[in-house]
């Protein structure tokens, strides 16, 4: 038998050690199948892991994977399951929740998670040299605002710890949705002996969460952070639930475009994207049915107003360019997602809650609005700014509103166009005129959309305050007949409504893409994932 030629021996070779050799590589995608690794997009890259600094949805992605709270979430329809807290009793009057945690709950460097822990997180929550934006969702706690206010001492505040697997919390008024609040970052707990290592515990610019000094308590652990590109966490050993957990990992991929998330999806980079462009929804429809997802979610897309800007400090110029936003064109001509026109910041029906008063498009009702205000056609008022971060769907709506304000008003809008991180800054800081803005709810009570305008919301940014508004807020939180409730919070939207410092654009939906081998990724109103109980399988 003659001799094989060296060059053919060593492809043989190579095909036996190797099929991806001779044959098509393997993707991502199918590495993570086999891996229990999922690959997922997150859109643009989150400013902090601080919980108690996140304001964005993306946040809670990420985080919730991280960290856990008192209670956790049903993956099917989000009712609250025990999380830190394996049982809890109620109080008959509401008042009163008492916690019992669980002796096997962990932080990742092994040390217990104590009732202490979260008492003391909190306090760090409510420290105003935080100035923490979600600050102001546990006033529902008895002293809490007062706290935050420097008005009185943290022993007034209603949450102590009688042992370190005894958590209770006094609320200043029955919440019936005080359970669901809990699954928000603002009250996860945090690790202050990890915290203080790296300065000030109250204080912003606290580098500890980060790879190598990030302690969590949830069933994933921080194992790298490349900014701008990925965030990867890895199971925990130490989570209380671990045998449970069948994911061995998350790797969250950041994109600035949605389109170049989608192309990453096509490649096989990803099993799910965060959204997809409005474009290619007709071809997933058309070509690819089983890989596209429409899922309801309770959310609002709107322009903030700032207020305290000239021209915009006028209630008529407000209602003018409100009035002149054509939300129908927008939903059916650019988005195309099932998205609804927003005539109202509170979408319909959450909680069964309606709001009475709507914003309807009427430009000869704007174009008189201006003329009262001393701008017939627009004439007088300078170029205004609208900002807006990074993504082509963002672009698309400016234009077109931008359009539509310069034909029906003649007012003029330039657009600009910034980075998220930049976004956020100049949003806390009020550096803009009017600003892209996205609203999503918390928990499914309509509260959850109209607390932010309150003065000491610390999400209003617009400079707009009405006390009136806020004594009907408070008012409905001490209400418990349901329909009472509902007409006062009715009342308040539309004093919210007619000052104008948001402008409602759409309600969302949620259109993504995912792979036929991510199980227990189940629609919610909120979507919400909880991690532990998705896992990969091929079909």
């Amino acid at each position: 038998m003659r001799p094989r030629p060296l060059f053919v021996s060593c492809l043989l070779a190579a095909c036996a050690f190797g099929l991806a050799a001779c044959g098509p590589r393997e993707t991502v995608v199918q590495r993570g199948d086999r891996d229990q690794v999922l690959h997922r997009g997150i859109g643009a890259d989150l400013a902090d892991l601080d919980p108690h600094l996140a304001t964005q949805a993306g946040d809670y992605n990420v985080l919730s994977a991280l960290l856990e709270g008192l209670v956790s979430e049903d993956p099917v329809d989000l009712h609250p399951v025990p999380g830190v807290a394996e049982r809890w009793d109620i109080s008959p009057d509401g008042l009163t929740y008492t916690f019992h945690l669980r002796a096997d709950a962990r932080w990742s460097d092994g040390e217990p998670v104590t009732a202490q822990d979260f008492v003391a997180s909190f306090r760090r929550m409510l420290t105003p040299s935080l100035a923490a934006d979600y600050a102001p969702m546990l006033y529902v706690i008895q002293g809490a605002e007062a706290f935050h206010h420097g008005q009185a001492d943290f022993s007034t505040v209603g949450v102590v710890a009688p042992d370190a697997r005894t958590l209770r919390v006094t609320l200043d008024h029955a919440v019936p949705y005080f359970l669901s609040l809990l699954n928000h970052t603002a009250w996860f707990p945090v690790p202050l002996r990890v915290i203080e290592k790296y300065g000030s515990t109250t204080e912003r610019g606290n580098a500890w969460a980060r790879p190598g000094r990030f302690v969590g308590n949830g069933p994933f652990n921080l194992k790298a952070w490349h900014a701008g590109q990925e965030i990867v966490v890895v199971k925990s050993p130490t989570y209380w639930d671990a045998a449970h957990v069948r994911l061995t990992a998350i790797h969250f991929h950041a994109y600035d475009s949605i389109d170049a998330e989608e192309r990453a999806f096509r490649a096989g980079q990803l099993h799910l994207t965060e959204a997809l462009p409005p474009s290619k929804i007709a071809a997933y429809r058309r070509d690819d049915p089983a890989l596209l997802r429409i899922d309801p979610l309770v959310g609002t897309y709107f322009y903030r107003l700032n207020v305290r800007r000239p021209f915009l400090n006028d209630v008529r110029i407000r209602r003018a360019l409100s009035l002149a936003v054509d939300r129908s064109a927008i939903v059916e001509k650019i988005l195309g997602g099932g998205q609804l026109p927003a005539h109202a910041f509170t979408p319909p029906g959450i909680a069964g809650y309606t709001s009475r008063a709507q914003v309807v498009t009427d430009f000869d009702a704007a174009r008189q609005l201006l003329a009262d205000a001393g701008y017939p056609g627009g004439k007088g008022i300078p170029p205004l700014e609208l900002l807006f971060n990074s993504s082509e769907t963002h672009r698309l709506i400016a234009e077109a509103v931008q359009a539509t304000w310069r034909r029906e008003l003649g007012v003029d809008v330039r657009l600009v166009n910034q980075d998220l991180n930049s976004t956020l800054d100049a949003r806390r800081t009020g550096n803009f005129q009017i600003l892209r803005s996205v609203w999503t709810a918390d928990y499914l009570d309509p509260n959850s959309f109209l607390a932010i305008w309150t003065g000491s919301s610390g999400n209003n940014y617009t400079g707009w305050a009405d006390s009136g508004y806020d004594s009907l807020l408070f008012a409905a939180d001490r209400t418990a007949d349901r329909t009472a409730r509902f007409a006062l919070l009715q009342k308040a939207e539309g004093v919210l409504l007619d000052a104008a410092p948001l402008i409602p654009i759409y309600h969302y939906t949620h259109v993504f893409v995912i792979r036929p081998s991510v199980h227990g990724w189940h629609p919610t109103l909120l979507d919400h994932h909880p991690y532990k109980y998705v896992y990969l399988a091929t079909p």
